[in-house]
């Protein structure tokens, strides 16, 4: 079997911009030279379009809605897929998130980072979340480079295949080290969300968690 575990003498990962990525996909992001995959199609049922945060119900999902097209048209690229405006969810995800995270450490201290995201007449997915992925970077204090594919490869010459990590439905499961959440006393640890949820919750020590976790993948 080969080995997929991510190595230090890997220059380039892999991997697709995702909607907030979750914590994994964020720790490779750090460790690692990034490369974008933008030449694939859109996959339904991917982070592409959502993200899981912790409510006081429980793991809460975030999804965005995408006009879709069919007919002659068929699939699309992920590059050329809209986000459906004419739904309020700017609005509800931001409301969603103050009331998830109003009492949590630092959220306050990005707020005004993170809030103009929902604000925004944005119009295309992929270019949404790379702005979101750098506007998280800017409050972790690092900066992502900005390589993107040229091609699609079904198996890439060059660099780790990370592009896994965009799959909802077959998350793999990951030894996340745990770290104090708002509704911990109501639901345990739950691993992996949205990094906002570990922004929010650890702030500036969120850097150095992400850098210090395994990516045994």
């Amino acid at each position: 079997m080969k080995d997929s575990t991510i190595k230090s003498t890997d220059k380039h990962i892999l991997l697709h911009p995702t909607y907030f990525p979750n914590i994994a996909t964020f720790a490779a992001l750090v460790q690692n030279e990034v490369v974008w995959e933008v030449k694939d199609n859109f996959q339904k049922q991917t982070y592409r379009n959502r993200c899981y945060i912790c409510t006081d119900k429980g793991r809460h999902m975030l999804n965005i809605p995408i006009k879709h097209v069919g007919g002659d048209e068929g699939r699309q690229k992920y590059a050329d897929v809209e986000m459906e405006n004419s739904y309020p969810w700017k609005k509800q995800h931001w409301r969603t998130l103050e009331t998830a995270y109003r009492t949590s450490p630092f959220f306050e201290f990005y707020e005004d980072d993170i809030r103009p995201l929902f604000e925004g007449n944005d119009t295309f997915l992929l270019d949404f979340n790379l702005k979101a992925i750098k506007a998280v970077g800017n409050c972790l204090g690092v900066a992502f480079g900005d390589e993107k594919t040229k091609i699609f490869e079904l198996k890439p010459s060059n660099g780790f295949d990370a592009r896994f990590l965009a799959e909802a439905k077959k998350e793999r499961e990951m030894d996340l080290e745990p770290y104090p959440q708002v509704f911990e006393d109501r639901h345990g640890f739950l691993p992996n969300l949205s990094i906002l949820d570990l922004l929010f919750n650890e702030g500036t020590n969120a850097l150095d968690y992400l850098k210090s976790q395994p990516l045994d993948f």
